[in-house]
């Protein structure tokens, strides 16, 4: 049996060529958005390390105290690289190794005075107590590409930026290439 085409009114025919339209324009939206994305991330990954990096960043020296830590770390920090005299990257410490440095042992379900004195800050604790002593790093010559990568892979969300002799110019963060996405995606 061959069903004939029921009559469509005028008015839903025009309703539904609308939400075609509506539907077409908004994935060629949609697809100009990803293109420029993929062209700003093609971008944001060939520029240079130095240009993005924090070059004020809190150093600190292996027998420094970790009151001394404490003390330097500002609202933004959270993270601090331990040189030598010249500069030379030591060890790196961020706010995870100093907080794990505070995590009482798990067996202990109770908390006592005598516990947290164990694990209060002295003048006896040091920086070297806690500093990561070989950190992953990024050269000053890499792009952004190359430090994503590795961010991706380790899961670091900082980077000193070492040169050939190992001196430290810089920290990269996450945040740090973040502000750069919003500023090259406005």
């Amino acid at each position: 049996m061959v069903q004939m085409p029921m009559e469509v009114p005028p008015g839903k025919w025009s309703k539904a060529k609308k939400l075609s339209l509506i539907h077409t324009k908004r994935r060629m939206l949609q697809l100009k958005r990803k293109e420029e994305l993929s062209y700003n991330i093609r971008y944001i990954s060939k520029v240079p390390v130095k240009l993005v990096m924090d070059r004020e960043f809190l150093t600190l020296h292996p027998e420094d105290s970790l009151s001394k830590l404490v003390g330097s770390l500002r609202d933004e920090e959270s993270s601090a690289v331990v040189v030598d005299e010249e500069g030379h990257l030591l060890g790196f410490i961020t706010m995870k190794d100093l907080l794990r440095f505070f995590e009482p042992p798990r067996r202990y379900s109770i908390v006592g005075i005598n516990l947290l004195k164990k694990y209060s800050i002295s003048n006896a604790s040091r920086v070297e107590d806690i500093m990561v002593r070989k950190p992953i790093t990024i050269h000053l010559d890499e792009n952004l590409g190359r430090a994503i990568g590795i961010m991706l892979e380790t899961g670091k969300h900082h980077l000193p930026v070492v040169d050939d002799k190992n001196r430290v110019h810089g920290i990269l963060e996450v945040k740090d290439i973040i502000r750069l996405i919003r500023i090259v995606s406005s």
